[in-house]
Order: C-alpha cells, then sequence, then structure tokens
C-alpha cells in the first residue's frame, strides 16, 4: 500500500510544472496562480465539459430545483452531516500540513456532532466553541509540500481539477478517506457501498443547490462558459491552499461551493 502511494506521489511530481522547495507563501501563491495553469488537454476537457453540463441537466439541475425547495431545517440537516463526514478527510490533512491544533478542534467537532447531534444532523459543535471549520483535501496538502497544480483537467461527473488534485482525489481509494475505507473497502455491519456512493450523490446534489442561481447566471453572462468556471475553479482552489478568503482578479467567487471529491 504505502508502495502504491509513493508512485502516486512520484507521478503527481513528474506532471506538475516546476516543484517548490520552500515554504514561502508568495512562492505557493505564484506556483498556483491561475493565469499560468496551462490547460494542455483543452479539446478534451471541453467535450467532458459539454458531458457534465449535459448530465447536469437531466440530473443534477432537475434534482436539485426541486431540493431547493425542502424546508431550510431540513437543507441544513443535510449539509450539516455531509460536513461532519468530511471531517475524516479534513483531519488527516490538518496533520499533513503541520496544523495540529486544527486537526483537535476538527477531531472534537467530529465526536461531538457524530455523538450528540445524531451523526452530524445538528452542528452541536459550534455551540461548544468548536468553530472555524474550513475543508482539506489530499491535493491541499500536497500544494502545501510543494507539489505544483499542473495542467487544468476536466473528469466527467466530478467536474473541474488538476493533476495534483486528481492524483490527490485518487488517495481517497487507496486508504486515504475513512470514509471510504468503512463503507466499500471492507464489508462492515453497519455500513455498506450503498452509503458511500448516496453520499457523493447527495453531495452533488447539496452542491448544484447551493450553486443553482450563481451556475445559471454564469451560464447565462458569459460568452464561454467553459472558461468562465475554469477560472472560478482556479481562484477557489488557489484560496484553499492559500486559506485565504482574499478575491483574486476580478471575478468574485464567493458563493462559489466545492463538492467533496
Amino acid at each position: 500500500m504505502i508502495k502504491k502511494i509513493l508512485i502516486i506521489i512520484f507521478t503527481t511530481y513528474a506532471l506538475t510544472v516546476n516543484v517548490i522547495a520552500s515554504d514561502d507563501g508568495e512562492l505557493t501563491l505564484k506556483k498556483n496562480d491561475p493565469a499560468i495553469i496551462e490547460d494542455c488537454f483543452e479539446n478534451f476537457n471541453r467535450a467532458t465539459f459539454k458531458f457534465n453540463q449535459a448530465l447536469d441537466g437531466v440530473i443534477f439541475q432537475p434534482i436539485a430545483s426541486v431540493y431547493r425547495k425542502l424546508p431550510s431545517p431540513a437543507k441544513a440537516g443535510v449539509s450539516n452531516s455531509l460536513e461532519n463526514i468530511s471531517h475524516l478527510i479534513t483531519i488527516p490533512n490538518n496533520l499533513i500540513q503541520g496544523d495540529f491544533k486544527q486537526a483537535g478542534i476538527n477531531t472534537g467537532r467530529f465526536l461531538v456532532n457524530t455523538t450528540i447531534g445524531v451523526l452530524g444532523l445538528f452542528d452541536v459543535a459550534q455551540h461548544l466553541g468548536l468553530t472555524g471549520f474550513e475543508k482539506e483535501d489530499y491535493g491541499q496538502s500536497l500544494a502545501s509540500l510543494g507539489v505544483g497544480p499542473g495542467c487544468y483537467v476536466v473528469l466527467p461527473i466530478l467536474g473541474p481539477s488538476t493533476a495534483r488534485d486528481t492524483v490527490g482525489s485518487t488517495l481517497n481509494f487507496l486508504g486515504g478517506d475513512p470514509w471510504y475505507n468503512v463503507t466499500v473497502r471492507n464489508d462492515t455491519q453497519y455500513f455498506n457501498e450503498a452509503n458511500y456512493y448516496s453520499s457523493k450523490g447527495v453531495s452533488g446534489v447539496d452542491f448544484r443547490a447551493k450553486n443553482y442561481d450563481s451556475i445559471e447566471n454564469l451560464e447565462k453572462n458569459s460568452l464561454d462558459f467553459y472558461a468562465s468556471v475554469k477560472s472560478l475553479y482556479l481562484q477557489d482552489r488557489q484560496q484553499k491552499i492559500l486559506n485565504t478568503k482574499k478575491i483574486i482578479e476580478t471575478q468574485d467567487d464567493s458563493d462559489w461551493e466545492e463538492i467533496s471529491q
């Protein structure tokens, strides 16, 4: 298993451009500058983007339009539960990035919300002072270790990504995602693979519903919807890697949520 992970990480380095050998934030900012991330597979990406648009129109958009009409407490409960599950990936990445304090806080959040919060339906932890949760993933951790983003890619169903983030996502299936481990990899008494894939499906619907108006407006007002989504995604990833809320360049992506991969 360790050998497989090392091979994946080495492959990531081979795919990226100019690996950073410094922890300097300015170099990290430059490395992940959306303006210099190449769209090496643009024709393929645009074809995949069109496929995802068609899939969205048939599945996610109609379901999200119905989901939006649910009572706010129900939607909040779903979002809280999905966020609670995402702690299982965020916590190990807090540790990889050396943010031990936040790892402790997020561990406390997960334990409290899973138990007192009824499997995460209620965010009880925030009332106990355990606040400030920000999702972290292996793509962000690879960036913090100096791995550059590589080329921009669009994945079927999952959407925008980069070479680094794609490899980061594969680590979830190599033992890096405890939720995947207890549902798909292992035959447990309480969970099965249906729980994992249904949670991912609901996450996609929740993402689409939260960004429903933003996506519709962006598509309507963009001269090139593909280019607009790419720019928005890369700016959002740069912000998450740098752990900043600063708006980059001129495009406001404050309403852009991110689907968990």
